[in-house]
């Protein structure tokens, strides 16, 4: 089996002069590329078989650390750029006293809205059946630029190194989307260009830079949302801003690497929809109605703790808390987690559902559905809102908005503006912290 780095020495050889790298004034070629991470792996071979804690930073350096620590038999465990250093020694400590299965190539820390962090394993294999998932499902290609916006902690952004060494594509990295510009700028005399955006982030870019997006339709090749889920609004308005351009949403989590995508911009434009497996993957709804996933993407377990694996990972297959059904195209379609249905009197209620109709008025900039007592049903539903600048929620109007698009039992009684919404490191929606109030 060859490995991403195997992968990046057949670059350098093929095409030693392309550029692997862009990273705002600073560019690197894969001879470069390559030579840096040979040169760099000798700082590592005293870790061969050890997990080796680095800081993910959005600079070519961290991709050739990240590739050198692999070739030196080592394995990489990139943390949060900005951790605390007492917290970063905490780390780098605990993980360097801990042993992984032979084949293993990253630990990836995911933390959950309950602060508790898991450490992710993750093999070679993985890894290039990851690129393989993605170069089949969206078309990477020779002379594509891929524009990593996000940590390259978290495999959103970090999976995307994958494919683009694998065929052999640029990367450009900028550090986030503080300055829009500087993402547009990544576009400037690029012939086809592609990206990945959380929700949170691409509704940012819709909101206050749609005209200047639209202007770069013929060049974008595709988008991939992820994360969490789009709401459908901004799915159908990213369609009309950029009707040639490939739009993804994508089924994928550290635990079971990138499983399906869907290309939404397909006339039919499908809420919920996360498409079919891709080549290394398969899906299954269990009885219980939730999603599990079996193939060569799939984690190896949590570092340093069997019986957490054990819950979730079961005669090669990852078990997950989302609800989903698969239709007669053999499409996945996610329902909501199993933790986040709202018990609304014996009726079960995605919130999901509600925040999707919600965000589809208007003057709704973004919103989040809670669960609150209610002496009657035992629980009612409300509905949290943060509006457009200027403008002012009108209760009245939205509800009726709602009982147009849902079911009675779905519309919230309650509702309430606020400034914002809490979300999670990625731009989910930090449904924990509404429950803990």
């Amino acid at each position: 089996m060859l490995t991403l780095e195997d992968y990046l020495e057949q670059d350098a050889r093929l095409y030693p002069d392309k550029t692997a790298i862009v990273c705002g004034a600073e560019t690197c070629s894969y001879y470069e590329l390559y030579r840096q991470a040979r040169a760099r792996s000798r700082d590592f071979s005293d870790r061969k078989g050890r997990i080796v804690a680095f800081r993910a930073t959005p600079t070519i350096g961290f991709i050739a650390d990240y590739l050198a620590i692999h070739m030196a038999g080592a394995i990489a465990a990139p943390m949060e750029r900005d951790m605390p250093q007492h917290l970063f020694d905490e780390m780098a400590e605990k993980t360097a006293a801990e042993s992984v299965p032979e084949g293993t190539a990253d630990v990836l820390f995911t933390t959950g809205t309950t602060g508790h962090s898991k450490g992710v394993v993750i093999s070679h294999r993985t890894i290039v059946a990851n690129a393989g998932n993605l170069i089949a499902g969206q078309g990477f290609s020779h002379d594509l630029t891929f524009i990593i916006n996000g940590p390259l902690n978290h495999i959103g952004s970090l999976s995307k190194v994958y494919p683009v060494i694998v065929v052999g594509a640029t990367l450009c990295i900028i550090d986030g989307m503080r300055d829009i510009n500087v993402f547009f700028r990544c576009l400037d005399g690029v012939a086809k260009a592609a990206t990945f955006f959380v929700p949170a982030t691409l509704r940012i870019l819709l909101h206050f830079a749609a005209e200047e997006l639209a202007k770069h339709a013929e060049k974008i090749d595709f988008i991939e949302c992820g994360g969490a889920p789009l709401p459908h609004a901004d799915m159908l308005e990213l369609c009309r801003l950029l009707p040639k351009t490939r739009h993804y949403n994508t089924y994928a989590s550290t635990e079971t690497g990138i499983i399906s995508t869907y290309n939404f911009n397909d006339g039919l434009c499908m809420a919920g929809c996360l498409g079919k497996p891709m080549p290394h993957s398969r899906l299954m709804i269990t009885p219980e109605g939730t999603i599990a996933c079996q193939g060569d993407t799939l984690m190896s377990g949590y570092l340093g703790d069997p019986e957490l694996t054990a819950s979730v990972l079961r005669d090669e297959t990852v078990y997950m808390a989302d609800m989903g059904h698969i239709d007669e195209e053999g499409r996945l379609h996610i329902d909501g987690r199993a933790d986040d249905v709202i018990n609304v009197g014996g009726y079960k209620v995605a919130p999901t559902e509600v925040e999707d109709q919600a965000m589809t008025f208007t003057a709704v900039r973004d919103c989040i559905c809670t669960a609150v007592p209610h002496p009657i049903t035992g629980q009612a539903l409300k509905l949290l809102v943060v509006m457009a600048e200027g403008q002012r929620l009108e209760k009245r109007l939205l509800a009726l908005h709602l009982k147009q698009r849902l079911e009675t039992y779905k519309v919230p009684q309650l509702y309430e503006q606020v400034t914002a919404i809490e979300r999670t490191y990625n731009g989910k929606l930090n449904r924990k912290f509404y429950k803990q109030l």
